[in-house]
C-alpha cells in the first residue's frame, strides 16, 4: 500500500463499525432515559460523521497534479482531517456536554434493563475491532519505533480512528460505570457527570488532532535526521562545495518537498569535464591562439553548465532512491 492510499481501510471499516454502534446507544438511550448513553450516541453519531469526512479528504489527496496544484493534492487529507476534528470539537464534546449540564440542572430516574448492557458489550466489541485495525496499522507502517514515536509519525486520518476508537472505549467504559453508581446509589448525578467526562475527553482528542493536522498545512518538515542524511548525500559528490538554505515541507502524508541551494568546486567540475585534467593543460594548449582560444571558451560555456545540470539529476535519483517519500526536488546552483 502506498502512502497515498495509507488510512482507507482504517477508516472505512471504523465508519461501518460506528454506524452500528449508533444505532445500538440511541435505542439504549431511548429505552433507558440514560444520560451518559445519550452522550454516547451522539458522540459516536459524531464520529460517524466525522470518518465520511475523512474519507472525502483520502479519496481527494489521490488526485493528480494539474495546473492549478503542482505538487497534487495530497493536503487535502489534512484539510478534512481538520474538519472531522473541529468537529469531534463542536459537535461531539460540545453536545455531550451540553447534554451533561442539562442532566445535571434537570435530572431525570434511568430505566435500568438488559437493553444497556447489551448496546455496552455490543459497542466494545465492535470499538475494539475497529481500534485493533487502526493499531496494527500504525503497527505496520513504522515497526521498528517505539509507541510514542509510532503516534507522532502516524497518518493522520488513520491516528484520527486510533483515538477516536481508544476514546469510544473509554467511553464505554465510564458510561458502565456511572450508570453503575447510579443504579447503586440511586442517584442520576453519576449519569449526568459521566457525561461530562465523555465530553472531555472528545475535547482532549481533538485538540490534539487540530494540532496535528495544523502542523501539517502549515508545511510541516521532514526530521532532523532524514534532513541531515540528505544533506550528506549531496554532500557525497567530489563537485559539491556545500550545501544551503535546505527546506523541505510536506505535500501529502509521507510526502515531501524539497529545495535547497549547492555551491559547486569549479576546479572539480574542469577536472571531470576535461577528463581528470585541470584548466592548466587546457590554457597551455590555446594561449598562443586567440581562434582556439574562443573555441575554448565556447566549448567550456556549453560543457560546464551541462555538467552540472547532468550533477543535479544524478543527486536527485540518489535522494529519491534512498528516500522515495521525496517526491519533488528543487536543486538550485548558487
Amino acid at each position: 500500500m502506498t502512502s497515498d492510499e495509507t488510512g482507507f481501510v482504517p477508516v472505512a471499516i471504523a465508519l461501518g463499525g460506528n454506524i452500528l454502534v449508533t444505532i445500538a446507544k440511541f435505542l439504549a438511550a431511548a429505552f433507558s432515559g440514560s444520560s451518559v448513553l445519550f452522550s454516547e450516541a451522539v458522540h459516536s453519531s459524531a464520529d460517524t460523521a466525522n470518518q465520511i469526512l475523512l474519507l472525502i479528504g483520502l479519496q481527494r489527496s489521490q488526485k493528480k497534479p494539474d495546473d492549478e496544484h503542482d505538487y497534487g493534492y495530497g493536503n487535502e487529507r489534512f484539510f478534512w482531517a481538520l474538519i472531522s476534528a473541529c468537529g469531534i470539537f463542536f459537535l461531539g464534546a460540545g453536545l455531550t456536554a451540553l447534554h451533561g449540564i442539562e442532566a445535571l440542572l434537570h435530572p431525570t430516574p434511568i430505566a435500568f434493563n438488559w437493553i444497556i448492557a447489551a448496546s455496552l458489550v455490543f459497542s466494545a466489541a465492535v470499538e475494539s475491532y475497529s481500534f485493533s485495525t487502526a493499531f496494527f496499522a500504525i503497527q505496520k507502517t513504522f515497526p521498528d519505533l517505539g509507541w510514542q514515536d509510532q503516534l507522532r509519525g502516524a497518518d493522520s486520518s488513520t491516528l484520527a480512528v486510533y483515538l477516536e476508537d481508544a476514546v469510544a472505549i473509554l467511553g464505554i467504559i465510564v458510561a458502565a460505570s456511572a450508570i453503575s453508581l447510579s443504579y447503586y446509589t440511586n442517584s442520576p448525578l453519576w449519569d449526568a457527570l459521566g457525561s461530562l467526562v465523555v465530553a472531555a475527553l472528545l475535547a482532549l482528542v481533538a485538540v490534539i488532532l487540530i494540532i496535528k493536522n495544523r502542523s501539517y498545512l502549515l508545511g510541516k518538515s521532514m526530521s532532523q535526521e532524514m534532513e541531515a542524511a540528505i544533506i550528506e548525500i549531496l554532500n557525497a559528490d567530489p563537485s559539491v562545495e556545500r550545501v544551503m538554505d535546505f527546506k523541505s515541507s510536506t505535500v501529502g502524508w509521507d510526502v515531501y518537498r524539497v529545495k535547497c541551494e549547492i555551491e559547486f568546486n569549479g576546479d572539480s567540475l574542469v577536472r571531470e569535464a576535461y577528463g581528470g585534467t585541470g584548466i592548466r593543460e587546457q590554457y597551455d594548449q590555446v594561449r598562443e591562439d586567440f581562434e582556439a582560444f574562443k573555441r575554448f571558451a565556447a566549448e567550456y560555456a556549453d560543457r560546464i553548465p551541462r555538467l552540472m545540470g547532468r550533477k543535479v539529476d544524478e543527486m536527485e535519483k540518489h535522494i529519491k532512491a534512498a528516500y522515495p517519500s521525496v517526491r519533488h526536488i528543487d536543486i538550485e546552483i548558487n
